[in-house]
């Protein structure tokens, strides 16, 4: 008997990438025209989740994700003069408080979502913990949890926290679409040449030396490098609009298409109590950063970015296209992701305990 031909359109990858991209750049263009806050990296995002549900197929190397941190990671380090250094370590203290309540908070929601989300115990555990996906995806299967609903419930909270980011950045901060008060103009002379080829050096070099060795290693690699490099004005950091938008498109792409049609299908019963308890998680730390712009002299916006439990990369995306204070969302960021990264383990078992035993 002949066999039916499927009814499903499934064009040739090369014609799948160019949808995509197209895709993305006008949901950028689109995103931008409105001065949404970090379009360029919400906008591929969101085109990225629909077309990876809808048609698939397609994962982009993890090399040029990493590439792409770094360079938001020199962008970081183009901003940390050493007057913002000196800021941040007059704020410790508070930095420190900060990051506990957010680790409590964070805490107090996954036990919720792990009792009454219908989710397995420590699949659950280390899918509420507020920390940098990839490296909680990583524990997590050492763990013997499933990989794939932990890193579907990394990212359905960095999409929420992402975008109520964007929106109350969009009313709190003052909006620079895209980074361009931090971009420069192409190269058109031999001395900006130079100086932009010893940045993209310096991207190479600071993923390279410290993406295995640090968490988030490849954001926080070239962040490191850049700042001693600039600062002792060994280099000038020269960052074309271009390769700011390829970035920010490439992250953002990355991100969506981690989700697809099996991911969905298989956290689509808790879906909806995982959104909502990522809403709650993210106006309960609106209410702590609150608190922090009464105990230091900072912004709201600034305070918020710094506490929400979203990833090191879209936060500081967010916090440069606002103006916000770049140096403490940074440092409060980073502060929490080797918090958890230590006590990670701990509170995943400890969340864990407060599964229902009839999880399975």
């Amino acid at each position: 008997m002949p066999r039916k031909p499927s009814s499903r359109f499934r064009p040739p990858t090369w014609l799948r990438w160019l949808l995509l991209v197209l895709g993305c750049v006008i949901a950028n263009r689109s995103l931008s025209a409105v001065h949404m806050p970090a379009g360029g990296f919400i906008g591929p995002m969101a085109v990225s989740i629909a077309y990876g549900v809808l048609v698939g197929g397609l994962k982009l190397p993890r090399t040029g994700f990493k590439l792409s941190q770094g360079v938001i990671g020199v962008l970081i380090a183009q901003t940390l003069t050493l007057s913002v250094l000196f800021k941040i370590l007059d704020a410790w203290p508070v930095m420190l408080v900060a990051t506990a309540i957010t680790l409590l908070l964070s805490l107090g929601v996954g036990i919720g979502l792990v009792r009454y989300g219908g989710l397995p115990g420590s699949t659950a555990a280390w899918g509420t913990t507020p920390g940098a996906a990839a490296a909680m995806v990583a524990m997590a299967e050492e763990s013997d949890a499933d990989p794939r609903i932990v890193a579907a419930m990394q990212y359905v909270r960095v999409v929420c926290v992402v975008l109520v980011g964007a929106l109350v950045s969009h009313y709190f901060g003052v909006t620079d679409s895209a980074g361009k008060g931090h971009a420069a103009n192409l190269p058109a002379s031999l001395g900006e040449l130079g100086s932009f080829v010893a940045t993209l050096a310096v991207v190479v070099g600071g993923v390279w030396l410290f993406d295995r060795r640090l968490p988030a290693g490849a954001l926080l690699g070239p962040v490191v490098l850049g700042s001693v490099l600039s600062l002792s004005g060994l280099i000038t950091i020269v960052l074309p609009q271009p390769l700011l938008e390829l970035a920010y498109g490439v992250i953002g792409a990355y991100v969506g298409l981690r989700f697809d049609r099996e991911t969905v299908h298989n956290i689509a019963r808790a879906l909806g109590k995982m959104i909502f308890a990522s809403l709650v998680l993210i106006a309960l730390c609106a209410v702590s950063a609150w608190l922090m712009t009464l105990l230091m002299h900072t912004t709201f916006i600034t305070a918020y970015l710094g506490t929400s439990p979203g990833g090191l990369d879209s936060m500081t995306i967010i916090a440069i296209d606002t103006h916000a204070d770049v140096g403490l969302v940074v440092a409060l960021q980073t502060l929490r992701l080797f918090t958890v990264v230590l006590v990670g383990p701990g509170m995943a078992r400890l969340v864990a305990r407060f599964a229902k035993p009839s999880a399975t």
